[in-house]
């Protein structure tokens, strides 16, 4: 009987007011309502401070989402991307540092277990010996080419002090009647000679040139090429003797780990020192080609070019300057202009 009243008082309509509250309202209640509501609308939340809602009216306070979350999202997605590209590319330098130095470390070791007689190294005796020929005719070759500049030097100072002796004798035959005769002469023989001379100084700077572009050039790449090589050849003597080293050990389950590895580093040593070998065979063979080509026709054209000016044949000197292509300077050309001078 009791529930039975308690369920229709429950059910029961209680009239509300506009404000929400039940019964009226007194002149001071409606004031302090007011001022009450005022407050609260001017210390209220901060938008960027309020929250939503994820579930229904008065869902558990784990659906509550700030939005201030919601508003620094996407920047804090960004500075986590960034942040990760850093981060990543830190520790690829701090692998390749590691591995520098781990390399180095092998190289230096075998170079001085051979340096002291204590290790073995891969010698292939006639690439070896192919590599020591070409130093030594690089040497020599270097010695044939400052001695031609040398040459060309001495014989550009006689060039010149004939041109000043032979415009000498000009200026004094035209002042001297009674050796007119003597001093044209003279003049004439000097200026053939100059001229000569500057053939000469023509084909020797052909020359010198031609050997400057074998020597500093074809020669120092295949040198560059050997380097390459004799470096890949100490890396992979070091592997080498690394895993030899661990293949001479115990068999446990993480020496059988480093012996994989050791294997993998050494086949990769193998292929490149083996690829470098190919191309220092291949570039040596082509350079003894191109040496004998080059030095052939620039003897030739060196000792024709000497013959042609100490017999005096002038002509002959001018033919084997056109059969070697070899194109004079105008006189003058060498000094700077006007405008550089200023």
């Amino acid at each position: 009987m009791a529930d039975s009243i308690m369920s229709k008082a429950a059910t029961m309509e209680i009239p509300i007011n506009s404000n929400g509250d039940t019964g009226t309202l007194t002149e001071d209640d409606s004031l302090e309502r007011n001022s009450d509501l005022q407050q609260v609308m001017v210390s209220g939340p901060n938008l960027n401070e309020t929250s939503i809602v994820s579930g229904g009216y008065g869902g558990p306070a784990g659906g509550i989402i700030p939005t201030s979350t919601i508003k620094g999202s996407s920047n804090h997605n960004t500075s986590n991307s960034t942040e990760e590209v850093t981060r990543g590319v830190a520790v690829e330098k701090l692998d390749s540092v590691k591995k520098w130095g781990i390399n180095t470390y092998k190289c230096t070791k075998q170079m001085f277990s051979e340096r002291f007689g204590r290790g073995s190294r891969t010698v292939d005796l006639e690439l070896e010996a192919q590599i020591d020929v070409l130093r030594e005719t690089k040497s020599k070759y270097e010695n044939i080419l400052r001695l031609a500049t040398a040459l060309i030097s001495h014989f550009q100072s006689m060039v010149q002090t004939q041109q000043a002796l032979g415009d000498t004798f000009t200026d004094l035959s035209q002042k001297s009647p009674e050796l007119q005769d003597e001093f044209g002469y003279n003049a004439e023989t000097q200026k053939l000679l100059c001229k000569n001379g500057e053939a000469l100084l023509g084909a020797i700077n052909f020359f010198v040139s031609s050997i400057n572009t074998l020597v500093n050039k074809t020669m120092e790449d295949t040198l560059m090429t050997i380097k390459l090589y004799e470096n890949a050849r100490l890396e992979f003597d070091a592997y080498r003797s690394d895993l030899e080293e661990l293949s001479l050990g115990p068999r446990d389950a993480a020496t059988m780990v480093r012996i994989e590895m050791a294997q993998h580093d050494y086949q990769i040593h193998r292929d490149k020192y083996e690829r470098l070998r190919s191309d220092v065979t291949i570039k040596l063979k082509f350079l003894e080609e191109n040496k004998v080509k080059v030095m052939h026709k620039q003897l030739l054209l060196f000792h024709n070019a000497i013959s042609a000016y100490f017999a005096g044949n002038q002509q002959q000197l001018e033919q084997t300057l056109i059969q070697f292509n070899v194109k004079l300077k105008p006189p003058g050309s060498d000094k700077p202009s006007w405008l550089e001078e200023q």
